[in-house]
């Protein structure tokens, strides 16, 4: 998505955002673009926080909570919903995206793999553009997750161009951050 396509929500206004309490010192010029950020931290999805979600998410597919009949399905046992996942992704990039405020558009995304309850998520972000708004700036980021394994163990693809295993989501999208 091109970045003029991008709205802005009317009466965004970043003129008296606080740096202390949003907790990162980090605005719009301090990324670059080709820089990886790993997100350090991981989560463990357990099968109670999985349904929940999936529920408020209003996803009632059987593969999500039905064990019995997952026990015969490809995989036996039940999927994590995609949405817990690109949340699960989202929330972790809080380290080292702290000040991303908001999604302003969505490029692309895949999951590439399953995850299931047990997995840890961990998550890494590329910047892929940056677009100066005007009153605010624009991050285009690649946000890749994994499981079970650490984030920061680039590449994610082999030489073929295909995902590693353990990799679950690739996902393309604007932030909205602030600037100095």
């Amino acid at each position: 998505m091109p970045t003029n396509e991008l709205a802005l929500p009317p009466g965004l206004d970043f003129s008296n955002y606080s740096w202390t309490l949003a907790g990162s010192p980090h605005a719009f010029e301090d990324y670059e673009v080709g820089e990886k950020i790993d997100h350090v931290d991981g989560m463990t999805v357990e099968d109670a926080e999985h349904q929940l979600a999936t529920r408020l998410y209003q996803n009632t597919a059987k593969v999500h909570f039905d064990a019995l009949a997952q026990k015969e399905s490809r995989f036996g046992k039940r999927l994590i919903y995609g949405g817990v996942t690109i949340s699960l992704a989202r929330a972790l990039s809080f380290n080292g995206l702290a000040n991303a405020q908001l999604m302003l558009g969505i490029n692309g995304g895949r999951h590439v793999n399953p995850l299931f309850a047990g997995d840890t998520v961990y998550a890494w972000s590329e910047v892929l553009a940056k677009d100066d708004l005007g009153e605010i700036g624009a991050l285009r980021l690649r946000l890749v997750a994994v499981k079970n394994q650490n984030a920061a163990a680039f590449p994610f693809k082999n030489e073929a161009g295909e995902y590693d295993p353990n990799v679950v989501l690739d996902f393309d999208y604007w932030a909205a951050i602030p600037k100095r």
